[in-house]
């Protein structure tokens, strides 16, 4: 590619957004071969497909530190600045690949004041050439290093498509859609991407350790508008073609390998530019991060920015490319000469020649000479894709070359297991990154023809690795910093507003916002898909009900006129009393005006409701909960219903009152006074109420049933805020003795340490006294008693309460202590019992 004087050279100058690449690639396709050279893999990538799309693939080459895609017949050549086959010189990658252009061209040629690479720019600017035609892109900055360096040069500015103007300051919860956020370092990146993840459903991520297969998938993310964010480092600036209508700066500080420092206004533009697209206009500002201090442009620098005024370059970085491989301390030498021009300043000491360095402190590799040499130098251009510093990179590059330094090869037993340890897709976004570097210098070392055996069989296989890689840090990014529930949901309320979101409810309860669902509705409770994030269910709660109003009044109304077989009586999660619908707890059970009258607290799932709703439904909920007293309690309900009878007798009032409050069944002792003041009408009419005032209880023996028990044991957990209690198998004669005392109560005597249902202990106890008042020996029915199975201790104990003692092998009746005499009136000492039953 050696210069003619007759070619003409044209250095294209202006700010970002001036469609430089694109010229220059309309340029070189009129021409019959040409090459760019670009600043990122990305972005050669990115023109490489584009060319390929006009001119076919076998008419198009790639070539990248990791990637070469040479096809036998290619002639347009797009390549990292690195990469581009230039006469001679230092280049890495291809040696002394020789090919003679039609057209040349190298893009963001400013960034020769790059300390790190900008040498490898000033290079190709000074020295690649098409023999027809030659662009050099760059900014405005570089028009008087080009009069001063190339004075033959044409001078072409284009003004920029769209005016950028300064936005101010702005909260994160405030971005604009189509934003770009830049931040400094990957720690700054991740933060800022979940803070978008939380407000604004996700951002796509864009950093220079990611691949550019995964760069890719982040920026087709944002531009297929899957996501309205995009977080990155100042890569962004490079020329990356995104639809960005405004750029935030997270910091205005970076640190670039040596030091912490501002940016510079050129930086500052560079990345600024990017926002606004062709003829639409685009912003950029600051970010405020509500920790009270944030960076802050100077006048100076915004009107710098909205007018492209910027200070020009007085120097560019420069490297002799005219190496000396006579040995290794000549090449050294020659690599730190320095240029007579002024404006050619020394470039600090790069990565490579750091490791040659490092490497060459050993007397055996100092001494190499000629192609031992020119290989050293070769293996030192290896880039150190991990940034682990020359020290470290120097160590793998030193055992490359004790392979390849006198012609040999790769051992491909290191190679394959190099590559088989970095094959592995588990791990989080760090550890992916991680690999993806590590992988990328061995894609580097495999398509160096030279150094391995089988170079295309191992190209590939570092290519297949790192697409993986890629696919995974790709999914990973967006599990942790995209969330398409979200970012529907803000997408559709900046679009329609929050009244108008497509929220549809599936018939299995599944709730969706548009195509995304967001949760499932479960009678009246909606509940947020558990994948979303915590910070996310505000959101995602809001959005469902203000939607969902209508579904619910609907389900409620529905309700209302639903049969009593619709509900049911069930268990909360601490063991409370509720009403349900289809296992869905509608209303708990709380205290009420009295025992069989219970309240009812709805379910703040029905506050959802609107008010005639929720009212109409709590309505139902009582009159159902009323109906199933009455059918299953039916004689506690008539037996409270006599309590505040008028017509009824004191006496029937007061002991009816305390066998409510009782829920139907006391023991005979704790009310001795009021049946001892009982009328032989009272005992009928109590009777007839199927009171049964047994010799050792007084209870209601319809409530003895299985059904009857639960409810009595629901309204009793009910008014006294306890747990529900485990309840005596149905029909069960006798329990065992670690029977739930507060459930066995209901229906069951306890007699020792054994439980016999009221009923049957009413039998032996009455079985007793017909003895006793017939002069016979036994009271016991040792028959009943044998067929219960009741035990000596048991026995005893039952007649005992009875008045019966044991003397020797026979029964003494040892009487039964009266009742204490009262002076009181029947129907006032009643109620004293009463009030000291309930105390």
């Amino acid at each position: 590619m050696a210069p003619r004087s007759d070619a003409p050279v044209r250095a294209i100058l202006g700010p970002t957004n001036t469609g430089k690449t694109h010229l220059a690639i309309e340029r070189m396709c009129g021409h019959s071969s040409g090459v760019i050279g670009f600043p990122l893999r990305l972005l050669a990538r990115e023109v490489y497909d584009r060319v390929v799309a006009m001119k076919g693939e076998k008419q198009v080459a790639l070539l990248t530190g990791e990637e070469r895609i040479v096809p036998p017949q290619a002639r347009y050549f797009l390549c990292t600045a690195e990469s581009m086959p230039v006469p001679g010189g230092d280049s890495h990658r291809d040696g002394d690949m020789q090919r003679d252009f039609a057209f040349a061209a190298i893009d963001e040629a400013q960034l020769g004041i790059d300390p790190e690479r900008g040498h490898v720019f000033t290079d190709r600017m000074l020295r690649a050439r098409g023999r027809e035609e030659t662009l050099i892109l760059g900014s405005d900055t570089l028009r008087p290093v080009i009069r001063e360096l190339l004075p033959d040069a044409e001078i072409v500015r284009r003004p920029r498509f769209s005016t950028l103007r300064y936005a101010g300051s702005v909260k994160l919860s405030r971005l604009p859609p189509r934003s770009a956020v830049v931040a400094f370092s990957a720690e700054q990146v991740y933060a800022l991407a979940e803070m978008l993840r939380r407000f604004r459903g996700g951002a796509a991520v864009v950093m220079g350790a990611l691949s550019p297969a995964t760069r890719n998938a982040q920026v087709a993310m944002f531009q297929r508008g899957e996501v309205d964010y995009l977080v990155a480092t100042d890569a962004i600036g490079m020329g990356l073609n995104m639809d960005v209508s405004h750029v935030a700066f997270a910091g205005l500080e970076k640190f670039d390998g040596r030091r912490d420092r501002r940016l510079t206004i050129s930086e500052m533009a560079q990345i600024g530019g990017r926002a606004g697209r062709h003829q639409k206009d685009g912003s950029f500002g600051t970010l405020g991060l509500g920790t009270g201090e944030s960076a802050a442009f100077t006048d100076e620098e915004v009107e710098a920015i909205e007018e492209h005024r910027f200070r020009p370059l007085d120097f560019t970085y420069w490297r002799n490319a005219n190496l000396d491989f006579t040995d290794v301390r000549g090449l050294i030498a020659s690599l730190e000469m320095k240029s007579d021009d002024p404006l050619l300043r020394p470039a600090p000491q790069a990565i490579d020649l750091a490791v040659l360095k490092h490497i060459a402190e050993d007397p055996a590799i100092v001494a190499k000479r000629g192609n031992a040499a020119r290989r050293l130098w070769a293996v030192c251009g290896l880039p150190d894709f991990r940034k682990v510093g020359a020290m470290h990179h120097a160590r793998m590059v030193r055992r490359l070359y004790s392979y390849i330094g006198e012609g040999g090869h790769i051992p491909h037993e290191w190679f394959a297991a190099e590559v088989a340890r970095l094959d592995s897709v588990s791990g989080d976004i760090e550890a992916l990154a991680d690999r993806l570097a590590g992988i990328r210098s061995w894609a580097y070392i495999a398509h160096r023809a030279d150094w391995l055996n089988e170079p295309v069989k191992w190209a590939e296989r570092t290519r297949e690795v790192e697409g993986r890689l890629s696919d995974a840090l790709h999914e990973r990014l967006t599990q942790r910093f995209v969330d398409r529930r979200t970012a529907v949901l803000v997408r559709d309320i900046g679009a329609r507003g929050s009244d108008a979101l497509p929220v549809t409810v599936a018939a299995d309860g599944e709730v969706s916002v548009g195509p995304e669902p967001i949760g499932h509705l479960t009678g009246f409770d909606f509940r947020v898909d558990p994948s979303a994030r915590f910070a996310d269910k505000r959101l995602l709660l809001a959005a469902a009900e203000r939607r969902l109003g209508e579904e619910l009044d609907r389900r409620a109304s529905a309700l209302v006129d639903a049969g009593d077989e619709a509900f049911a009586l069930a268990l909360d999660e601490n063991g409370g009393l509720a009403v349900a619908w289809e296992e869905q707890l509608l209303a708990r059970l709380a205290p009420g005006r009295s025992l069989i009258e219970p309240a009812l607290r709805t379910a703040r799932a029905l506050d959802r409701l609107s008010a005639h709703s929720r009212a109409a439904l709590r309505a139902r909920l009582e009159r159902w909960l009323e109906a199933q007293v009455a059918h299953h309690l039916r004689s506690l309900v008539r037996l409270a219903a006599a309590a505040t009878d008028p017509a009824s007798s004191p006496g029937v009032r007061a002991l009816a009152a305390m066998l409510t409050d009782a829920a139907g069944a006391l023991q005979r002792k704790a009310v001795l006074g009021p049946i001892s003041h009982l009328e032989h009408a009272d005992r009928q009419a109590l009777h007839r109420l199927r009171v049964r005032l047994g010799p050792l209880d007084v209870y209601l023996e319809p409530l003895l049933k299985p059904t009857a028990q639960y409810w009595r044991a629901a309204l009793l957990a009910a008014r006294n805020g306890t747990p529900m209690p485990a309840l005596p198998p149905a029909g069960a004669a006798t329990l065992r003795p670690d029977s739930d005392p507060r459930g066995a109560m209901l229906a069951y005597r306890r007699l020792g340490r054994d439980w016999l249902r009221l009923d049957l202990a009413d039998r032996l106890a009455s079985h007793a006294r017909h003895v006793r008042s017939s002069g016979g020996d036994n009271p016991v029915d040792e028959a009943l008693a044998t067929s219960l199975g009741l035990g000596d201790e048991a026995v005893a104990r039952l007649m005992d309460e009875v008045g019966f003692a044991r003397a020797g092998d026979a029964w003494r009746w040892r009487g039964r202590r009266p009742p204490r005499n009262d002076r009181r009136s029947t129907a006032s000492h009643a109620f004293a019992e009463l009030a000291k039953l309930r105390t």
